[in-house]
C-alpha cells in the first residue's frame, strides 16, 4: 500500500481492537436488479456476530480475487515468484482479476474448499468480501453489497449484504467490507469447492495498489467433537502504525471457561497487509496475565498480516488459484493453545498496524470449554 497507508501512519497512533464475547479497461458487472441501498460507515466498531457453546467447531474457506499480472516497479520481484511466495507489495504490480469459472459474464471468480466434517450440521455461516475500489480505475460503491456464490456443483446465486458495510475513502484508497448470513445456502451446499464471483474491486496499478478477496466462516455441530465455545466478530477498522503501549485501549473476550491445557484457534481477515512490510502484530493476553505473540512459520510476529491464507502456518484447503502471496489479502488461522496453557476465563486480543497501516475486518475464535 502506498499513499493511503502513509496517511494512516502519520496519525502516530496504535490501533488496538479487543472484542467482547459478552456482548480489461474497466470491466463492468452484468446488468441485474438494483441492489437495495445499504447503510455504510467509514468505521464499523467490532461487535459479536455469533456465539455458541456446542460440540463442534469453526471452519472457513477463503481466497483472494485479484493477483499480479506484470511488474511495474523496476526493483519488483517477478510476478511469478511473488505468486509462489516471494516478498512483494501490490503497488509494485499491474493487478488483474483472477478468473476460474470460464463464465464470460463474470469478471472475477475464485474457488476454495470448505471442509465441513462428515456428519456435521452447519449451525451458522457468514460470507465476508471486500477490497479496494480505486486503483487504475474507480469502481462504483453501489455494487459493494452484491456478489455471486455457487455451492459445490451448483449455479451462481446472488448474495446481498445484510448489515452495515464498512467503507472508508481517503486520498489514496477506497476500501470496503460487506457480509451476509448464508446459513441456508451452506447447509444445502455442504462441503466442497465454493465459488465466489463479481467482487467489486478495482484492477490496475497505483501507489496504493489493488487488493480484495472473500472468506466464508462456518460454525458446525458434531456429536463426536469436544465441547467448544465458538464466536465470530466483525467490523471495519483502519489499523495505523504503532506509537507505544500507552496509545490504545483493551477490552476482554470474557466467559471462555477454558481449562488449563485447552486447545484453541483464532482466525483473522485483514486487507492490504504487505508481505515484507514490518510492524504489524497480534498479541493475546489471558486473565491470568500470560501474554503471547501470535505467529507461526508463515506469519512472523512482526509481519503477521502478510498476504497469506493459512492455518497454523500451513495451507489447509484447496484453492483455485492457490497463490502463496495474495498481495494484500489475509485470512489466517492461528494456534491459541499457548495463551490457554494456564486456563483462561478471558482473553484480550491486541492488533497493531504495520508501518503503512492496513484494515481489519473479521475475528473468529474457537476454544475448548467445560460443560
Amino acid at each position: 500500500m502506498g499513499s493511503s497507508r502513509r496517511i494512516l501512519g502519520t496519525l502516530g497512533l496504535l490501533s488496538c481492537l479487543v472484542l467482547s464475547a459478552n456482548v480489461p479497461a474497466s470491466a463492468a458487472a452484468p446488468p441485474g436488479p438494483a441492489v437495495p441501498a445499504m447503510r455504510e460507515m467509514a468505521k464499523v466498531p467490532f461487535t459479536q456476530r455469533y456465539q455458541a457453546v456446542q460440540r463442534g467447531g469453526l471452519v472457513r474457506a477463503s481466497n483472494s480475487s485479484i493477483a499480479c499480472r506484470r511488474e511495474e516497479a523496476p526493483d519488483a520481484e517477478p510476478c511469478a515468484e511473488v505468486k509462489r511466495g516471494a516478498a512483494g507489495v501490490n503497488s509494485d504490480f499491474d493487478m488483474f482479476y483472477s478468473e476460474v469459472d470460464k463464465d464470460p459474464d463474470t469478471y472475477n471468480s475464485t474457488r476454495a474448499e470448505l471442509k465441513v466434517p462428515p456428519g456435521a450440521k452447519v449451525s451458522y455461516a457468514r460470507l465476508y468480501w471486500g477490497g479496494n475500489l480505486r486503483v487504475g480505475e474507480q469502481k462504483p460503491p453501489e455494487d459493494n453489497g452484491r456478489v455471486l456464490v455457487a455451492e459445490p456443483g451448483g449455479a451462481y446465486k446472488e448474495v446481498l449484504a445484510d448489515t452495515v458495510i464498512g467503507h472508508r475513502s481517503d486520498a489514496g484508497s477506497d476500501a470496503y467490507q460487506a457480509s451476509a448470513d448464508v446459513t441456508p445456502l451452506v447447509r444445502k451446499g455442504g462441503a466442497g469447492m465454493w465459488t465466489v464471483a463479481q467482487l467489486n474491486i478495482a484492477m490496475g496499478n497505483s501507489e496504493v495498489g489493488a487488493w480484495g478477496g472473500w472468506t466464508l466462516v462456518v460454525a458446525y455441530e458434531h456429536p463426536q467433537e469436544p465441547v467448544r465455545r465458538i464466536s465470530v466478530w466483525d467490523g471495519f477498522e483502519a489499523l495505523t502504525a504503532g506509537a507505544g503501549e500507552a496509545a490504545g485501549e483493551t477490552v476482554e473476550i470474557a466467559g471462555l471457561d477454558a481449562a488449563a491445557g485447552s486447545a484453541g484457534k483464532a482466525g483473522v481477515v485483514a486487507y492490504d497487509g504487505d508481505r515484507g512490510t514490518l510492524g504489524d502484530s497480534l498479541t493475546v493476553t489471558s486473565d491470568r496475565g500470560r501474554r503471547v505473540n501470535v505467529s507461526d512459520a508463515e506469519n512472523p510476529f512482526n509481519d503477521v498480516m502478510n498476504s497469506t491464507i493459512t492455518e497454523f502456518g500451513h495451507p489447509s484447503f484447496v484453492r483455485q488459484p492457490e497463490h502463496v502471496n495474495n498481495l494484500g489479502y489475509d485470512a489466517d488461522v492461528f494456534d491459541l493453545s499457548p495463551a490457554l496453557s494456564g486456563g483462561a476465563r478471558s482473553l484480550s486480543f491486541r492488533f497493531t498496524g504495520e508501518s503503512q497501516g492496513q484494515f481489519l475486518g473479521v475475528l473468529f475464535v474457537q476454544t475448548d470449554a467445560r460443560r
